[in-house]
Parts: C-alpha cells; structure tokens; sequence
C-alpha cells in the first residue's frame, strides 16, 4: 500500500490537491523530493586520477569509486551536479587543459568525457543547479586570470556555453548556490582578495556585487544548503587559515564567523548535502593530507573529523549528489504564508527624511507596532507613492531618484530573508514619482518624471512592465492616456487601475481620472471613471483582491481623503474615510484586509495608519517607521494582485 501523506519535506507518496494547497499557503512552499546524499572527489595534487565516494549521511573513509581519463593536479569544484550525475573535472592540471568529466553516482567505474571548456585552464571553480553547471574564472598559461562564466547542460554532453562575466576576473575562489542562486567568494587576481560575488541561476548575464569575505581567501572550499552558503580555509596571501564563514544566500552583505576547521587547509574540497558541509584533503603547512572534517550547515562552532580520503592530496574536484543548488519539483526559495492576512511582510525602501535615504523598513501587517530595519537599497532614493512591483517571494523597486537627477535602476530583495538589495535590471527609461502595481507573475511601472526640472515636459506616458521571477530588463506595454507624474495605482490579480497626477502639458494642472489596463496583456490605458477628489501624489497600492484604495494627496492643499473603487469594474472613486493628519507623498501597501499609509509630507512624518478594506471609515494609529519619511517605495507580499 503507497505511503499516506501529507508531509511537509518530500512529494512522494500521495499528496491530495487540497493537500498540495494547504502547504503552499501555510508552509509558503511545495513539498520537496529527497536529496541525494553521494560525495564524490576526484583527481588532485600531487597527480592522481583516483575518483573517492562516501554517502554523506554518515562518517567515515571515503572508498574508491574509479578513474578520471585524465590526471589532474588542479581541478576544482564545490559540489556541482544534478541528483543522478556529478561533474568533478573541469579542466585540470599545472599546463591547463579544457577536458570536462563526468560520473553517475549511482554506478561505481570511471569517469566519461562530457565536452570542452572554451580555452585550457586551470583552477576554475564550479556549482550549479540540477540542471546546469557552471565554470567559473580560472588561470591560464602563462598565468593570466579569467573573468569568464561558462555553463553546460547537466542531462546531455557537449561543451560549455558563454553565460557572461565576473566582476572581477579570478581563480580559484569557493562556490556555494542555493537553487536560484550562484556565489563565487574570494579567490586569485593573482593577489588574493576577498569579494564575493552572485548571479542568478537559469539565466544569462554578468556576476554582481554581493558583500566580502572576513579576509581575502583563495583555495578556499565551499558548500551549502538552500539558504546559507559557506566558505572554508584557503591561502590568504601569507599563511593558511582555518576559518569558517558563511552567507545567507537570498540576502547580501558580508560573510560572518561561522568557527574553525580542525586543520588550516589550502585546496580543500567542499561537498554538501542540505545538512552537512563536508571539506576533505588539501595543503595545510606543510604537506598535503587525506584529513576529511565536517559541519552542520544550520549551525556555528567548529568542524569535526569525518573520516579520510583514500589517499592524501589537494586541489582536488569534487561533485554531489544533494548540495544547497539541488532542489526538486518547485526551485522557489520558500514563501512566507500570504493571503487572508496572514503573516504577511510589508516593506518602505528609500525616500526623503529630507536627506535620500536607502534604508528599507520592515513591518508585519496583521501586528501593530513600529517599523524593523530590514536592510538597503543598492543606492538612496525616493520613489513612488504606491506599491512596488511584487510577488509573494521578491519585491522589485524601480527607477526614482534624488533631487540631482533620476535612475532606470531596478532593485530586488526577497521577503523571506533580511538582508541588502540586489541588482535586477533597468527600466525602459529614467523615471520617478510614477505608479506601480503587479501580480503574481508580471510587475507594472506607469507614467511618471524624466527628471527633477519642474514643468510638463518631463512628465511621461510611458508604461513598462517585467516578468518578477527573472531578472533583466523592462520591456514597453503601452501608454497612459496622457503624460502624467505624481500617480498612484491599485490592483487585482488581472487589473490595474492608476489615479493620474499631474497631468498633460498645463503646469499645475491635477487630473482626476483613473484609467486601467489588463496585467496579462499589452496595449494602451482604457478610461476607468474619476476620482473622488482630485488630487495628486496619493498613497496608493493598497488593495484586496476586489478593492483599492488611495489616501492623502495634494489638491494642491494637503488632504486626508481616502476614497475607493471596485478595481473589476468600472466607474467613479467613493468616499472611505479621513486619514488622521493630512498630507502627501504619503506610501501605502497592504494585505487582502489591512492597508497600511506610511511617512509622507508637510510636514515630514514617521507615522503609520491603517485601515480595513472591506469597511469604510477613518484610518487609525499602526505605529511608526524607523524615520520621517517621505515619498519611499512600499512593497507586500500578500495584497489583491497575489491571491
């Protein structure tokens, strides 16, 4: 008789469509398969093709699996492979060659040639996914060092395709991944140094800035879970160390103390299953050992001896079957419960305090209470007045700027995890103080200012949207029905309706449409109805999956007004309530039942209101964010567009 379900850490056995639904809402994840446990290294210093195995499960000797075709003295790897194949040998050896191998971990014997690197080297570093494996940097002949990302296909052979660039060009640096994710940490340029560097997995495209290292560190070892990513040993430049660090993959921001190996070992290699981190061989002063330790990965404090190699040597690949990269039937870094309320995160990124600000403010919608530091913006801005572009999993803070000029940059983070914005791409155009909305799948940037000058020459009409789970570029949806700045939005999971601004080309002159497009679709803004009061500069994005709301604005006197819509159909805003204190370049988000109005001006506050959307009424006192603010970007996790 099959296995009765549900549990919440693997998909076999029998899981009922009810069932699938509770743990996606509850849990904010699928159910995970089970990871593979194998641990393969293979070749090294001083020149053996010797390939070792272990289940990482349990401590002890790692036995003989079989043979590399090449002997190799230096062929790195933290870990790279799919659940049924590893790939331990990337190029190799002191003359550098371009030879890729690879093993079945379910079968002992030797080793297969898969294709080519795209020129010989030596020292690169490997991890991947379950479905690609990625090269990374590398010395040449004659030792130049290489900035180049590589990747092949784990499930078929054949040699590697151009993926994009390192920051910094290097060898030898440690390579944790989480499914989504890829760091390259530390490493030779040919002096030492302690970067770390992250790109997105499944993609294309150039490494970005991710935080540093506690000290400069090549040849050192990586491993990894789903969600913290290690980094242990290495040559710092003048004597090997032993120190363990590690990263909380999702977030940015320097490496932390983690403890200390057994031994201080330089080319080590890292093997991990979603548990344990495991660092075997190297070159501790002097010579070379078989020396094997391990870590919890979850934890800190020191390692302990896990066994040994069948034969001392260093600078050796290494491949798994169940490292941090490996991650079954939904890869999403796990959701926190969204929907009805519950759990949901809400978040103000950047502003005016009246200095620009890049701080990003943490609150949890259904508790009252203050404001959280969260972590920064890749650069200070104010924003929008209105949510950012959202699903459950990442927020995605787009364009705005400083009284100096304006940006097309597009930031992310990710709500699960604390931590410092990371790089996404660019709008279409340089633009700010412009409306926004999205749904699970697809964010929307609306009209908007090219620049700080005043006048309506600088107002826009243009409509971008991108896809939330990818990085990379906006693309062009449509148009505004005018140029307008100052405007603010509210969705559904379909639609998107904007309250204009400043509109058209008579200065000063406010508009009181609100128009709406499809979210899943391209084209033009269609008429909606009018405002209740008109008015700019509004706090918008506070939505249920059937109502939106907007509060405060510039008549061009403060206001308190809130008023409503229905977003799925058609026609005038109805009166809400009153805000406690009038005001503008006030920024609200929301979940399905609370919506929250934070900061604003005139003058500049730190206060935060709320209200309950499916009522009418006043707003009431919800806490404060961390400073007075005005004009941030604010972002949810669970409001109408999500459920």
């Amino acid at each position: 008789m099959a296995t009765s379900y549900p549990r919440r850490n693997t998909s076999g056995g029998i899981w009922k469509v009810n069932d699938l639904a509770k743990n996606l809402l509850e849990e904010g994840t699928w159910p995970s398969r089970p990871v593979g446990n194998r641990g393969i290294y293979a070749g090294g210093n001083p020149g053996v093709n010797t390939i070792d195995y272990r289940d990482l499960a349990s401590t002890g000797d790692f036995s003989d699996f079989g043979d590399l075709a090449v002997t190799t003295t230096i062929s790195l790897g933290d870990g790279t492979g799919s659940f049924t194949r590893g790939i331990p040998r990337w190029g190799g050896n002191a003359g550098p060659t371009d030879g890729i191998e690879y093993i079945t971990y379910a079968h002992l014997g030797n080793a297969s040639d898969f294709g080519n690197l795209s020129a010989g080297r030596y020292k690169p570093s490997a991890l991947g996914d379950s479905i690609r494996s990625y090269s990374c940097g590398g010395s040449e002949s004659g030792g130049g060092v290489l900035n180049l990302i590589e990747y092949v296909t784990i499930a078929t052979t054949g040699n590697v395709v151009d993926f994009g660039d390192l920051v910094t060009a290097k060898s030898a640096p440690s390579t944790p991944c989480s499914p989504t994710r890829g760091l390259v940490c530390g490493g030779q340029t040919p002096g030492q140094v302690n970067v770390i560097e992250f790109f997105e997995l499944g993609t294309t495209g150039s490494a970005v800035d991710f935080g540093d290292l506690l000290g400069n560190a090549g040849f050192a070892a990586g491993c990894s879970s789903h969600t913290r990513g290690i980094s242990a040993g290495g040559y710092p430049g003048a004597a090997n160390t032993n120190v363990i660090e590690y990263m909380t993959m999702a977030a940015l921001g320097n490496a932390v103390d983690f403890g200390d190996l057994n031994t201080s070992p330089s080319g080590a290699g890292g093997l991990s299953n979603l548990i344990r981190g495991v660092f075997g061989g190297g070159e501790p002063t002097p010579g070379i050992h078989d020396v094997i330790d391990y870590i919890t990965i979850a934890s800190t404090g020191d390692a302990a001896d896990f066994g040994d190699l069948s034969l001392a040597r260093a600078y050796l690949g290494s491949a798994s079957s169940g490292h941090g990269g490996l991650e079954a039937y939904d890869p999403r870094i796990p959701a926190l419960p969204r929907g009805s309320g519950a759990g949901t995160r809400g978040l103000w990124a950047g502003g005016q305090a009246p200095s620009t600000l890049s701080s990003i403010d943490l609150v949890t919608i259904t508790t009252l209470g203050n404001a959280s530091d969260f972590g920064d913006l890749t650069l200070g801005r104010y924003g929008a007045m209105d949510g950012a572009m959202t699903s459950s999993v990442r927020a995605c803070f787009a364009g705005g700027g400083t009284p100096a000029g304006y940006f097309d940059t597009i930031d992310y983070v990710h709500f699960a995890h604390t931590g410092n914005a990371a790089d996404f791409g660019n709008l279409t155009s340089i633009r700010a103080e412009f409306g926004s909305g999205s749904n699970e799948t697809r964010g929307i940037t609306y009209a908007g200012y090219a620049s700080p000058a005043v006048g309506p020459s600088v107002m826009q009409n243009t409509i971008d949207y991108i896809t939330i789970a990818t990085v990379g570029n906006a693309s062009d949806f449509g148009d505004a029905s005018t140029t307008a700045g100052g405007t603010s939005c509210v969705n559904s999971t379909t639609r998107l309706a904007a309250y204009l601004g400043y509109a058209g080309e008579a200065p000063g002159s406010i508009s009181n449409v609100i128009e709406y497009l499809t979210i899943g679709s391209t084209g033009n803004a269609t008429d909606f109805g009018d405002k209740d009061v008109t008015r700019n500069y509004s706090a918008g994005g506070i939505s249920s999956t059937t109502r939106g709301c907007v509060a405060g604005g510039e008549t061009p006197s403060d206001s308190n007004v809130i008023d409503y819509i229905t977003i799925g159909s058609t026609g005038n805003a109805t009166d809400f309530g009153d805000l406690s204190a009038a005001g503008y370049k006030k920024s609200g988000l929301s979940s399905t039942i609370r919506g929250l109005i934070g900061g604003g001006f005139s003058p500049a506050i730190n206060d935060i209101e709320y209200i309950t959307i499916a009522s009418t009424g006043n707003a009431a006192d919800f806490g404060d964010l961390t400073t007075v603010n005005y004009g941030p970007f604010s972002a949810s996790n669970g409001h109408g567009g999500l459920n």
